[in-house]
């Protein structure tokens, strides 16, 4: 009879350790999720900087989870690319000795961007196409780090204005790489605009030093805080090099462009 006590006592402690490891095993898997959860969150609200977004024949509006940009993509600084008689026409007067005025004028045009103001990273990213592929906080469009369909800037750079952008043949002003009229009055480590998929661009500069394009990832981005974003954000740079603003594609999700 003592025998079957002692089986039973030794049962019912054995029972009670299992349910008690089981319990803290189910409490440390519960917090390791939570923890994941923190660390993978992304999500991210840029309606904070669309206040930022001025310029000639700019506007925007916001309808629910996206906003709309409507720009007439007219820079509002001085190019040789104005005609003449326009205010703020003025010859080149940068500082590269190669450069040649191409044949084509500014003219306005009516492009309409509807972005995502919670931009996230994709699961399958799309390549940047030829033309517009975001907008800068003046109006005028981004382009990718390509002359034409895989040709590099080299020769076309030539073409830059004092501000270091230009137009193509229907008069859509443009830049590729660093917008200096923006980086010139806000600073290099600025806001810049916003890319097609809702996330930010930059200037060459964080931190008080030089980005580099070893410092990002193949979409010429990563992540960190900003001024605009004290808890971080996924946000891309301007660099010196090729691609200058954006590489093997966006990051995110591209919304709408018409043009």
């Amino acid at each position: 009879m003592r025998k079957i006590k002692d089986f039973a006592i030794v049962a019912l402690c054995m029972l009670f350790i299992f349910v008690a490891c089981s319990s803290g095993d189910d409490t440390l898997e519960v917090a390791q999720e939570e923890e994941q959860e923190e660390v993978g969150d992304t999500d991210y609200d840029i309606t904070g900087v669309l206040s930022k977004f001025e310029g000639t024949g700019l506007s925007f509006a916001v309808n629910g989870n996206t906003v709309t940009f409507t720009t007439s993509d007219l820079p509002n600084h001085p190019s040789p690319y104005y005609e003449t008689s326009n205010p703020l026409y003025e010859a080149y007067n940068g500082t590269n000795s190669n450069f040649n005025l191409n044949p084509n004028r500014i003219s306005e045009q009516n492009i309409v961007f509807t972005i995502t103001l919670n931009p996230a990273e994709a699961s399958d990213k799309q390549v940047t196409g030829l033309g517009p592929i975001g907008i800068s906080r003046n109006g005028v469009v981004f382009y990718n780090q390509y002359a034409g369909p895989d040709e590099p800037l080299t020769n076309e750079i030539n073409s830059f204005d004092q501000y270091l952008g230009h137009p193509q043949r229907t008069g859509q002003y443009h830049y590729h790489i660093e917008p200096t009229f923006l980086t010139q009055q806000f600073g290099e480590d600025a806001f810049l605009g916003l890319l097609s998929d809702g996330f930010p661009v930059y200037g060459p500069m964080e931190n008080g030093e030089v980005v580099t394009n070893s410092d990002l990832d193949a979409y010429h981005g990563h992540t960190s805080t900003t001024a605009d974003f004290p808890d971080g954000i996924y946000h891309y740079h301007i660099t010196s090099e090729d691609p200058y603003l954006n590489g093997n594609g966006y990051f995110g999700t591209p919304g709408n462009i018409t043009r």
